[in-house]
């Protein structure tokens, strides 16, 4: 039910992010999001649009996440969100990248980063 795949790097540190990242930008995607899933493999992701905030309610596993303004830059962070949790909203970020728990720290990913997206 999720939409196409991507390539996404961190242009900042050069460093790619994911490789098989899926774009949810309608109204189903969005809301069952991560849910239906037990676990991220490394490389997998969910890029939320539009989006500024989120939650965890239902959630079998912790993640991290990216808030992106519309020029996908890094404006906000979360990492090793667990289950049953609920994020401000952040009102500059236009999109959200989850990600497997883990992969902000080693990617290094910082707030200001500039990220991009590339179809696969």
């Amino acid at each position: 039910m999720m939409g196409k795949r991507f390539l996404c790097q961190n242009e900042t540190r050069a460093v790619v992010i994911g490789d098989r990242i899926r774009k949810a930008d309608h109204y189903f995607s969005r809301l069952f999001g991560l849910l239906p899933k037990s676990s991220l493999e490394p490389g997998e992701g969910l890029w939320i649009y539009p989006c500024n905030d989120i939650h965890s309610i239902g959630m079998r596993f912790r993640f991290d996440a990216l808030f992106l303004d519309k020029e996908l830059r890094v404006v906000h962070l979360v990492e090793d969100m667990g289950p049953w949790k609920v994020t401000p909203i952040i009102r500059q970020a236009k999109s959200v990248l989850e990600l497997g728990s883990g992969v902000i720290a080693q990617t290094g990913t910082q707030l200001g980063d500039q990220l991009s997206f590339k179809q696969q």
